[in-house]
């Protein structure tokens, strides 16, 4: 895993972050709400550790980092029924192919802020 995808999704997230909170006029945000895929390969540690450091001087230096867990879901490409991937395996426990379109899992989303 490269460490520059934790640091972008976090440059994202408090991109987006100081929008928000300069589009309602607000002067600090102490809590986001961030929705991570189960299967999105990003290190939820990795992402509070560049965070304490590229939010330091903003007003979103105070914010404690919440986040929730978007289960996944694949819907197989040779039965179409959806299945959870166990253990990251793309393989349906239906029908036995290994191919399938996610449905849910790889979300990184700022959710709200406060």
């Amino acid at each position: 895993m490269n460490h520059r995808t934790e640091l972008e999704a976090a440059k994202s997230i408090l991109a987006k972050a100081l929008q928000r909170a300069s589009e309602s006029n607000t002067h600090q945000i102490t809590k986001l709400h961030i929705a991570i895929g189960e299967i999105a390969e990003l290190n939820r540690d990795l992402i509070q550790s560049h965070w304490r450091e590229i939010s330091k001087g903003t007003l979103a230096e105070p914010a404690q980092l919440h986040f929730r867990l978007v289960v996944a879901e694949v819907q197989c490409m040779a039965c179409f029924k959806t299945y959870h991937p166990e253990g990251g395996e793309i393989h349906c426990p239906h029908c036995g192919s290994f191919g399938a379109k996610i449905l849910a899992g790889e979300e990184f989303t700022l959710e709200a802020i406060e």
